[in-house]
């Protein structure tokens, strides 16, 4: 007897599709290449000649902002969310808001604060970026976990808005200090600041995640007026915007995390825009 035909060979399984998805993941490989245009500028800056270059790499870590608020959202509109452009977004996280504020304050403040002790400034630089990663770890693994959709909240301060406002407060310091070739005596605000979020990422202190402000969601007649109002404002005050708005709305975030619980449901749902229909209706 043939042992082939006792013992058939078992069928041969399909091996999984690896789904990478054009628009989204091109979004973050724009944030991905801010984050190391941001490096770049930031190892290559001559202080002594003023601090331009530092401003390039702030500017290219608040448009890796901008590209990483639109990549999530195109996903969920296009409903083609996939663990590899959760990882790679992930990636590129760790590297423009991450290892990019890190290498900013240690090159703009801690560098020069411990000339004998360098290993002082590098280590404070590092909590940061290690706060910042265990915080992606964290979300991914949570992300994973849940059996839903996207989550409404974040545990922990989120690594984009913690660069967001490190980077829009030194550019703020920068503006204040324009004809001088230091910070002032604001230069100690950026390392507290980013010793302060590297603890408020691991925290567990819950922000809104602010994902039903979809490219679909809808609103009302008035407020659509105020936010075309608000774009002709970025245009026409974009400076304004730029040094002293960004830091307010940033450090706004971050305090009404800890405001957050003491308000009530609903005007906790007027701020946050949470449409609950949506949402239980199965928004990706």
């Amino acid at each position: 007897m043939d042992p082939t035909l006792s013992n058939p060979a078992p069928p041969e399984t399909a091996e999984p599709k690896l789904k990478i998805y054009f628009l989204p993941n091109l979004l973050t490989a724009g944030n991905l290449f801010c984050g190391f245009v941001a490096l770049t500028k930031i190892v290559e800056a001559d202080l002594s000649t003023g601090y331009q270059d530092i401003r390039f790499a702030l500017g290219f870590i608040l448009l890796a902002c901008i590209f990483d608020l639109f990549d999530g959202r195109v996903a969920r509109m296009g409903g083609v969310e996939s663990p590899f452009g959760r990882e790679f977004d992930s990636l590129a996280d760790l590297i423009s808001f991450g290892a990019a504020p890190a290498f900013l304050v240690h090159r703009i403040v801690l560098r020069d604060f411990f000339p004998d002790r360098p290993e002082i400034g590098w280590f404070i630089a590092s909590i940061y970026l290690i706060c910042g990663a265990f915080r992606l770890a964290r979300f991914n693994c949570l992300a994973t976990m849940s059996s839903g959709g996207g989550s409404k909240e974040f545990l922990g301060f989120p690594i984009p808005s913690a660069a967001g406002l490190v980077s829009s407060l030194t550019l703020l310091i920068i503006q204040l200090n324009e004809k001088e070739k230091d910070l002032g005596r604001w230069k100690w605000a950026p390392a507290i600041v980013l010793v302060l979020l590297s603890a408020m990422m691991v925290s567990t202190v819950k922000y809104p995640s602010f994902k039903s402000l979809g490219l679909r969601s809808t609103s009302t007649f008035t407020k659509a007026i105020i936010a075309a109002l608000f774009l002709g404002l970025i245009v026409v005050l974009r400076e304004l915007i730029l040094y002293y708005v960004l830091p307010a709305l940033f450090t706004t975030y971050l305090v009404y995390g800890f405001i957050r619980p003491r308000i009530s449901r609903q005007m906790r749902r007027e701020i946050e825009e949470e449409d609950e229909d949506e949402i239980e209706g199965g928004a990706a």
